[in-house]
Order: structure tokens, then C-alpha cells, then sequence
């Protein structure tokens, strides 16, 4: 694992991770698995296209887990 990326559910951070928490650990999954801090200008987009995935896919994540013992999903928002 990516020792820089960090547990974006609670109880691990004692709020709701931010959008940059998310996009941050997005990109640093990009980074470890394309080998790349930065990518090359004729990787760029498909490099930006990966972070944005990736980024959604979390967030997806992120508002469905349940977690255990707090009587709400990881992720759920006041309304």
C-alpha cells in the first residue's frame, strides 16, 4: 500500500474526508500504480482522466460504507 495515502472514513479522520482528502489519495494512487509524479505531456490527459475516476470512485465508496458502531455511512452528509 501507498504509505502516504490515508484512511478517509472515520473513525481514522474525525470528520468527513474533503474533496481534496479524496483527490489527494487519488493521485497518489495514479502515481504508484503508473510509476509517474508526473506524467509526460503526451500522458497528460489520460493521467488527469485516472485522477478523475479514481476520485469518483471513492467518493462512491466513501458514501457507501457503513461503519460499525456509528449508526451512519461513511460517507452520509447532514442534510
Amino acid at each position: 500500500m501507498c504509505r502516504s495515502i490515508k484512511t478517509l472514513r472515520p473513525p481514522a479522520l474525525p470528520t468527513e474526508a474533503t474533496e481534496e482528502d479524496i483527490r489527494a489519495a487519488a493521485l497518489q494512487y495514479v502515481r504508484k500504480v503508473s510509476g509517474f509524479r508526473a506524467p509526460a505531456a503526451h500522458n497528460r490527459e489520460v493521467f488527469d482522466r485516472a485522477v478523475e475516476e479514481v476520485t469518483e470512485a471513492t467518493r462512491r465508496l466513501l458514501e457507501g460504507i457503513e461503519v460499525p458502531g456509528s449508526g451512519a455511512k461513511a460517507g452520509a452528509r447532514d442534510a
